[in-house]
């Protein structure tokens, strides 16, 4: 298979694998317990909180470790904004699930929110930003949108709301391992290990120091009393080794990734006719994503004929596949309820490589014909 849906999952790394394996093993101490093995468990849990916190620029202490992405996000928003006087909520038209739906549900509760429109690629007025601080309790936006790789002016949004006073969380799944992230001006800031080569259950939450969250999980004082449970150990280990190797080899991989998607796109438009990109051009987009739309074929038709022919690709966010229901994404950059449906993401990571550009290509162009052929032909009869 070739696989070129890294923006749902990577694969795990054989670094990170390497170092998971003893606390899978023969380390399999509490890292609340107080003899050796306690002990050794949690000096690798703070080892990794390091690592994690450096590939960010934050402190350790900083770092509180979660299940995953979806976590981070409800315990940053939940977390600040039921304890906070303000009732007010800032976001965008094109979040994730795991920010969308916890802030309709603070909304439901009586909170008002505020959603920013986007431009035709995806990016939010930066300057939108600081006309928002009365009485906004957080403004949550990413880094990175996940379906169609759109990054934001993190840095201008950051200074907007610093000058407003406004706390301020970013969802960065996708950017980190990608893009340069570092959390200047930023309050609280998510992350997830399965996006950087790392395991899948483990995630991470930056908070400033300083900021308090209310914690949604209750019943033991791990990662300071933010987030209770036994924490995931082996999991935590495999985390701070993909920061730490990620970080290593950040600039090489986007110059990599950067040649794969641009070559793609080239291609694909010699190739295939009536292709649109969805993606923005050049730096404003994450430099492993290409989404586009084929006229006439539904997006999860194409995927569905690809996977039969050893190609992974998705229709657009992993969490939100197979509901038939158009891309709110999509929908937010201006595309009716037709073009938003169809909508195929193609995301490139480390196992790929120019001669994958090509099998692709192919694969897709006669996928493309194929489909458009057979709804002809409905048509015809």
């Amino acid at each position: 298979m070739i696989y070129c849906d890294h923006n749902a999952s990577t694969p795990l790394r054989p670094e990170v694998f390497e170092a998971m394996l003893p606390h899978l093993r023969e380390r399999y101490g509490n890292a609340s317990s107080v003899h050796a093995l306690g002990s050794r468990a949690r000096c690798a849990i703070e080892d990794a909180r390091a690592q994690v916190a450096a590939l960010i620029g934050a402190q350790p202490a900083e770092i509180v470790f979660t299940s995953g992405g979806t976590e981070s996000n409800n315990l940053a928003i939940q977390g600040i904004v039921r304890g906070a006087a303000r009732t007010k909520i800032v976001t965008t038209k094109i979040e994730h699930a795991s920010v969308r739906e916890p802030i309709a549900a603070l909304q439901a509760e009586g909170r008002r929110v505020q959603c920013l429109s986007v431009d035709g690629v995806g990016r939010v007025d930066a300057a939108a930003m600081a006309n928002v601080a009365d009485d906004v309790a957080l403004v949550s936006v990413g880094w990175a949108n996940n379906e169609v790789g759109t990054i934001q002016s993190i840095e201008a949004i950051a200074a907007a709301c610093v000058r407003s006073g406004v706390p301020l969380h970013v969802d960065a799944v996708q950017a980190a391992g990608k893009v340069p992230v570092q959390v200047r001006g930023i309050d609280l800031l998510s992350l997830s290990a399965h996006k950087i080569g790392g395991p899948q259950g483990v995630g991470a939450l930056f908070v400033r120091r300083g900021v308090e969250v209310r914690p949604l999980l209750l019943g033991g004082g791990q990662e300071r009393g933010r987030r209770a449970g036994t924490e995931n150990v082996a999991g935590i280990v495999g985390m701070g080794e993909a920061c730490r190797v990620t970080a290593a080899e950040l600039g090489a991989y986007g110059e990599a990734c950067v040649a794969l998607r641009d070559a793609l796109w080239e291609q694909l438009q010699a190739r295939v006719p009536a292709v649109r990109r969805n993606s923005p051009a050049g730096g404003d987009c994450l430099p492993n994503t290409l989404n586009v739309t084929f006229d006439g074929v539904r997006g999860e038709a194409l995927v569905a004929a690809l996977d039969l022919v050893g190609v992974a690709v998705s229709g657009g966010s992993a969490c939100a596949a197979g509901g038939g229901e158009p891309s709110h994404v999509l929908l937010a950059l201006g595309r009716d309820a037709d073009a938003a449906r169809n909508g195929v993401r193609f995301s490139f990571g480390r196992t790929n490589g120019s001669a994958d550009v090509e099998r692709v290509v192919t694969h897709t162009a006669a996928c493309v014909e194929r489909i458009r052929g057979t709804r002809g032909s409905l048509r015809h009869e």
